[in-house]
């Protein structure tokens, strides 16, 4: 009975995402006929505000935080590319696990911490998305005109920082999320529909973000617990070289 029921739902489910696209492309004709082509330089405006803000959180404060736990940042963001590129390739952070498991083991990091970090992070360290869901709510209420103060900001930042946990690491799953803060925020649920046009691009980076952030977590508890192998971080890439030389 229940497969029989998943069965269903994945049948709806494929239906939804069929008829998809032809919802984005209404919902983006009208807004663009009814507020004008303005309204593309508030997507343009976006996705820039968001990978700067994506760019500044990597490379200012996980750069700090490996400061403060003596790991070298660029060596760790270099044996994280390979799973940072399937992340943002694919826009799946599960896609990107096996690797980056793999990666953190190799750079230091026993493997009951990497078996025990990663995969929780993957559901309560969702950095990517949480700074995702906050610039898209503000960006919903910049485009319907619906001021909001301070206090309302603040508790719309905190509301999404614990709702996006247990996010699933598929594509546009943050936008679930998205959509039961606006109506508790008692902005316009077109404004979520908006968003699907560009979602693929901004799903992109925040997954990136989502992975990196988890791999320096991992090294985090690592550092935290005494176990981080300094000599194999600090020989990664000489060991990576070496596997390459006998490929």
């Amino acid at each position: 009975m229940l497969n029989t029921l998943a069965e269903t739902m994945f049948r709806f489910t494929d239906f939804v995402m069929k008829f998809a696209p032809l919802g984005v492309m209404a919902a983006i004709a009208y807004t663009v006929g009814a507020k004008g082509l303005g309204v593309l330089r508030g997507y343009a405006s976006l996705v820039v505000c968001f990978y700067g803000a994506l760019v500044f959180f990597i490379f200012v404060v996980l750069f700090a935080v490996c400061v403060i736990i003596r790991v070298p940042f660029l060596r760790l963001f270099k044996a994280i590319r390979e799973p940072f590129t399937i992340a943002f390739t694919t826009a799946s952070s599960e896609a990107a696990l096996p690797k980056a498991m793999e990666v953190m083991e190799k750079f230091g990091c026993p493997r009951d911490i990497v078996g025990f970090v990663l995969p929780t992070g993957y559901s309560f360290n969702l950095d990517g998305a949480t700074l995702y869901l906050s610039l898209a709510s503000i960006f919903i209420a910049q485009v319907y005109a619906i001021p909001l103060d301070i206090g309302t900001q603040v508790a719309m930042m905190l509301t999404l920082m614990l709702t996006s946990k247990g996010v699933a690491g598929v594509p546009r799953a943050s936008l679930v999320i998205l959509a039961g803060t606006v109506a508790t925020f008692n902005l316009p649920m077109e404004g979520v529909a908006l968003l699907l046009g560009i979602d693929q691009i901004l799903d992109m980076g925040r997954t990136a973000t989502n992975v990196t952030g988890n791999c320096v977590a991992t090294a985090v508890v690592a550092r935290w617990e005494g176990v981080l192998d300094d000599k194999k971080m600090m020989t990664f890439e000489l060991g990576e070289a070496a596997e390459e030389i006998r490929a």
